[in-house]
């Protein structure tokens, strides 16, 4: 099987790692447009050859790992490059623009629209790291509109590499994954703002950070190129959660200016349902 990666990143290496190693006689090849992601990708042995999308009609399987904003228009270039019998799936943030500009192609039926809930905080090859997919989701939007018989080469890969399938539409898809995801970020990177700012008059606030600020903050080091174009994307959905947001945040500051303890008490409390949330979706996780 010849796999070719397009953006050697934290998702793209880590999904050649993987796929190297769950199945025999696979080459992998990387596309890069950074050279130096591309050198590394070969040293650390990520990718086994380069390429250009001259060598993409050797292609059985694409993973398409760029920039949300990129891969609007890259998409549909590679796409004109395969074989009919290649499989194309991206692992994008955001999915109803990409799924709308790709309906009429006419290789559309060789595309799987895939968002891999997977990563971390690093970015480039270095970043990449195995297992990383092991029991994480991996959401597929209009999975019917693929070739059946190119859905279950993706399949048998995702499966391969331990991840769980959910299917959803696209609208859904990006209004959810503002929540759990495109919020989260942005939350992060503000905190990081704020404690930044406060730092210049306060040196010593850094020296007193814990655990609890280094796990909130933590996704403020998620890349801005990678991040930016996919705020843009979703800007409807992550607009609404951001008012959601900023009004829970105004209004546990009027319970701290009306001295009402008792009220955040309750808020807090009503919260840790989340515990028993998340530790339903992590033993339903276990059991699939």
């Amino acid at each position: 099987m010849n796999v070719f990666v397009i953006g050697i990143g934290l998702i793209g290496g880590s999904l050649a790692k993987d796929i190297k190693s769950a199945f025999d006689n696979v080459t992998v090849y990387g596309i890069e447009s950074n050279e130096a992601n591309l050198a590394e990708a070969l040293s650390f042995g990520i990718i086994d050859k380069a390429a250009t999308y001259q060598d993409l009609q050797l292609a059985d399987m694409v993973i398409v790992s760029i920039p949300v904003d990129v891969m609007v228009t890259e998409l549909p270039i590679i796409l004109d490059a395969v074989q009919e019998d290649c499989v194309v799936f991206d692992v994008g943030s955001t999915k109803s623009l990409l799924c709308k500009v790709l309906e009429n192609h006419p290789k559309r039926r060789n595309f799987l629209a895939c968002h891999p809930i997977a990563g971390t905080e690093f970015s480039g090859p270095s970043a990449a790291i195995n297992n990383l997919f092991k029991d994480k989701t991996n959401i597929i939007c209009e999975v019917e509109l693929t070739a059946f018989k190119l859905q279950e080469r993706a399949l048998k890969v995702f499966q391969a590499i331990g991840m769980r399938i959910r299917y959803m539409n696209p609208v859904a898809h990006d209004k959810h994954i503002a929540y759990v995801s495109h919020l989260s970020h942005i939350s992060s990177f503000m905190l990081g703002k704020t404690v930044i700012e406060k730092e210049k008059n306060e040196r010593d606030i850094f020296d007193m950070a814990g655990s609890g600020f280094e796990s909130t903050v933590r996704l403020a080091k998620s890349s801005p190129a990678m991040w930016t174009p996919i705020f843009k994307q979703n800007k409807d959905n992550v607009v609404e959660t951001l008012e959601e947001y900023i009004q829970n945040l105004t209004a546990f500051k009027e319970l701290l200016l009306n001295d009402d303890y008792e009220g955040i008490y309750n808020e807090m409390n009503n919260t840790n349902k989340i515990k028993g949330i998340l530790k339903k979706n992590t033993v339903k996780q276990e059991i699939d």
